[in-house]
């Protein structure tokens, strides 16, 4: 495989202050610190240990309308982020 250098990546933009996505991802950052502040964290590394390794995933999609109030869940990547919201809804 050829070689590639790293820094002819794009550089990640997030999205403009106010925008639909950047509220959802600002409410992702408050569940992760939600769960983040009230979980035992025995190694010290900022993470809860019932967060290691894994999403913390809310109760309705945010694409869908949800936010914190309806709750959120502590799951794996895999499981969390294997779900489609983008179907049409029926």
């Amino acid at each position: 495989m050829p070689y590639k250098n790293p820094k002819d990546r794009k550089k990640q933009v997030n999205k403009p202050v106010g925008s639909k996505p950047f509220k959802a991802r600002m409410e992702r950052q408050r569940a992760r610190r939600a769960v983040d502040a009230t979980g035992r964290d025995a190694n010290k590394n900022g993470k809860a240990d019932r967060r290691e390794g894994k999403d913390v995933s809310h109760n309705k999609a945010l694409s869908r309308g949800g936010s914190n109030k309806q709750g959120v869940r502590i799951e794996s990547r895999s499981a969390n982020r294997s779900r489609n919201y983008q179907k049409k809804k029926k």
